[in-house]
């Protein structure tokens, strides 16, 4: 039934303007982060490292939570017009799975995501004729950021799911970056959703920020992830089945 529930989010996404999003919005942290780098460069010396503190210094603090938004509010979105969900909830299909269809369907847009802003970031990197390829390290960055990114993705998903509203969530996505960006900055970030994110992609640092302390970035996302499935599943159950 799960895979019933996938494929049926899936189709959604067939013609819908949601990868007019996913096509450009990443663009403009990478033409804003390559023309800082270069608006720069007498500080900026390490190439492939410079670029990248400063494209996901956009990217990762202030485009891609509500990026993610967009993406969540668009699958509720035929669910919370008119009576739609009643209907989806009386259907013979687990609310379990109706929930993770949409988790998993986000979790395919987040990695194309990713996979996405990494090949600008390759492409950003010649066009200002850096030398070579990027160290190692920046895959792993980037998948680490796709963790990360799973945790807002859950969470704003939740979100879009109590609140009917197509834009609502994403302005909490706003304000969740703002303050995520703070929290990533602070001892907690590790603890605060809006952060994993930033601290997955090492946003804007050169060094490592999780050297040492990765163990806590992968408990602190998992755990996250399970508790934001949990309660959207309690609250299909038990607040939005009507009779």
């Amino acid at each position: 039934m799960l895979l019933a529930c996938i494929k049926s989010e899936q189709l959604k996404l067939k013609r819908s303007f949601i990868w007019i999003a996913f096509v450009l919005i990443p663009i403009i942290p990478t033409i804003m982060g390559t023309g800082n780098y270069l608006n720069n460069l007498n500080l900026l010396k390490s190439e492939w490292i410079s670029l990248w503190t400063q494209e996901t210094l956009f990217y990762s603090n202030f485009f891609f939570a509500p990026l993610i938004a967009i993406y969540c509010s668009y699958l509720w979105r035929m669910e919370n017009q008119n009576k739609n969900r009643n209907l989806l909830l009386t259907s013979p299909v687990p609310v379990r799975d109706i929930f993770l269809g949409k988790l998993a369907t986000i979790a395919k847009i987040t990695v194309f995501t990713q996979l996405w802003i990494f090949v600008l970031f390759l492409v950003s990197g010649k066009l200002v004729h850096l030398s070579g390829l990027p160290d190692s390290q920046h895959f792993i960055y980037a998948a680490r950021g796709i963790l990360g990114g799973m945790v807002i993705a859950a969470l704003q998903l939740l979100i879009s799911m109590i609140i009917k509203s197509f834009a609502a969530p994403i302005a909490v996505a706003v304000m969740g970056s703002i303050t995520g960006l703070l929290a990533a900055n602070s001892k907690y970030g590790v603890y605060y959703p809006y952060s994993l994110m930033m601290l997955g992609m090492n946003a804007n640092k050169s060094e490592d920020v999780l050297a040492g302390s990765s163990l806590p970035f992968f408990l602190s996302s998992i755990f996250y992830i399970i508790l934001f499935c949990c309660i959207a599943v309690w609250i299909l159950k038990h607040r939005d089945v009507k009779a």
